[in-house]
């Protein structure tokens, strides 16, 4: 286990080590058993990449923790293409760490920041480096729609973005992916946010900087099932809520001083009755109402500042963020798995 000198050392290093190649575009792609579609992929993004004109490129695969044969898979790609670098955690650590961990490697004077089963289409990759050449420095495309996607899916998907723009001081455009194109300023800056809980699309929008945005329609996935099961989608909602706004803690303030109004009024109507025309059982009504409205408003505002706190001590332990039992060899090494290594965002 890492001290917390050692994990600051390895915060130091994470942000200076990279020599940035100009003329070099990098590709961060996460993968979490991806065994179904990564080879599809991995073929269709090639034939973009190599039409680039004047431009060299990177694929960066980060395998996150995957049980089936994905890391297999992306070693062989690996050892056929010298453009492929595969770096592995030690264990499934998120979608949005391994993004990270992706951006904490990458050499390129851009970086493009997509998911492996197609939904991102690699065909708006030549329209994003012409937007990035003409003097952005975030290049994000945002879905329209999503083949096949059910009415649900679609009610809580915008339910959200209201939810999160409402309650953050960061907007975020409804439809946002993590389908972006980052100068190398630009995810610079990410790599000096070290949070733990990382949402990355509010994140893109807090560092600011010359934004466009491109729209388009996701596919069906190519293959496999998506990872993202309804207990990860509450908890990247809670992470992007909690992270980008203090409103929750302002709400239940409000809804304190509603439940105290309320009880008040409650206890006045009660009172009236008693003294003009003497129905009421004595202790019962006004005991059960306070009870339950102020024991339900103490627990919620206990949760929401409990919230917040596991956050805090999540974040002052100084633990990395990721570990890599396999790190993505740099340019001109060869891709060779080591012992477990530590590393920090």
């Amino acid at each position: 286990m890492s001290s917390e000198g050692d994990f600051q050392n390895n915060t130091a290093v994470s942000q200076k080590e990279p020599n940035h190649r100009k003329g070099l575009i990098s590709v961060v792609v996460p993968c979490f058993n991806e065994s179904a579609v990564i080879g599809v992929f991995y073929q269709e993004l090639k034939r973009i990449l190599i039409a680039l004109d004047g431009l060299e490129h990177e694929i960066v695969f980060i395998d996150d923790g995957s049980i089936d044969d994905t890391l297999a898979q992306l070693d062989q790609i690996a050892r056929k293409d010298p453009c492929v670098r595969v770096g592995s955690f030690s264990r499934n650590f998120g979608h949005q760490i391994a993004l990270t961990a992706g951006l904490d490697v990458v050499v390129g004077e851009a970086v493009i920041t997509m998911d492996a089963d197609l939904q991102h289409p690699p065909e708006l990759i030549p329209q994003m480096i012409d937007k990035w050449k003409s003097g952005y420095d975030i290049v994000s495309c945002v879905r329209d729609s999503t083949e096949g996607a059910s009415f649900l899916k679609n009610v809580t998907s915008r339910g959200f973005y209201r939810i999160i723009n409402l309650m953050s001081e960061t907007p975020i455009p409804y439809g946002a992916a993590d389908f972006n194109l980052l100068s190398q300023r630009a995810y610079m800056a990410l790599r000096n946010m070290p949070e733990r809980h990382r949402f990355l699309r509010g994140m893109t929008s807090w560092i600011g900087f010359k934004r466009t945005f491109l729209p388009y329609t996701a596919r069906k996935r190519a293959g496999g099932e998506s990872k993202y099961t309804v207990v990860k989608m509450v908890t990247l909602a809670l992470d992007a809520i909690l992270s980008f706004s203090a409103a929750p803690l302002r709400i239940a303030t409000r809804l304190g001083l509603l439940v105290t109004f309320l009880g008040f009024s409650y206890l006045m109507y009660i009172l009236c009755r008693y003294f003009f025309l003497g129905d009421t059982v004595q202790g019962w009504a006004s005991l059960i109402s306070a009870t339950l409205m102020l024991g339900g408003f103490n627990l919620v505002s206990v949760g929401l500042v409990g919230q917040y706190l596991s956050r805090i001590f999540e974040e002052v332990k100084g633990r990395p963020i990721y570990i890599f039992k396999q790190e993505p060899s740099r340019p001109g090494q060869s891709q060779s798995p080591e012992g477990p290594k530590e590393q920090s965002s």
